[in-house]
């Protein structure tokens, strides 16, 4: 299972041109479930991304995580994280989970990551041509990836 997640300052999802989420300060996680994955890797994901350091203290260190600065978090499935390019041109999605495995993963992520941080989560929605909109703060992006 793999995670992008963007410190931002504010986020949105748009889908057939009606705003279905949108966050102000916090993190935009996008999330690619694979083929194998399981609630392990979902435990993992949930665990480093509220714990995830990237917040700046009073002294501009990043130090605090999204709940200590009382973050938002909006969470997109994003199935092109599990592409394979090492050959060719033509990314390769064949590591990417089917709806069966991938959307009670994707669910199972949403609500654990509302339990640790203990705010909702707005998010897209599975399947849809979402447009997402943000503005990095940093900008600082960092990848998650559950097998490495």
């Amino acid at each position: 299972m793999r995670a992008l997640i963007q410190r931002v300052t504010h986020a949105s999802v748009t889908i057939e041109g009606e705003r279905v989420a949108e966050i102000g300060k916090g993190l935009l996680v996008f999330v690619g479930v694979a083929t194998d994955d399981s609630p392990s890797d979902v435990d993992y994901l949930v665990r480093k991304t509220s714990q995830l350091r990237i917040f700046d203290d009073e002294a501009g260190v990043m130090n605090l995580d999204v709940r200590q600065v009382e973050g938002d978090v909006l969470v997109v499935s994003q199935f092109t994280l599990q592409a394979a390019t090492r050959k060719g041109n033509r990314p390769s999605y064949i590591g990417a989970a089917g709806e069966a495995v991938a959307v009670p993963l994707y669910e199972l992520f949403k609500a654990k990551l509302s339990e640790a941080i203990a705010r909702p989560i707005p998010c897209g929605r599975f399947g849809a041509d979402m447009k997402v909109e943000l503005l990095n703060d940093g900008p600082v992006t960092i990848w998650l990836d559950s097998r490495v």
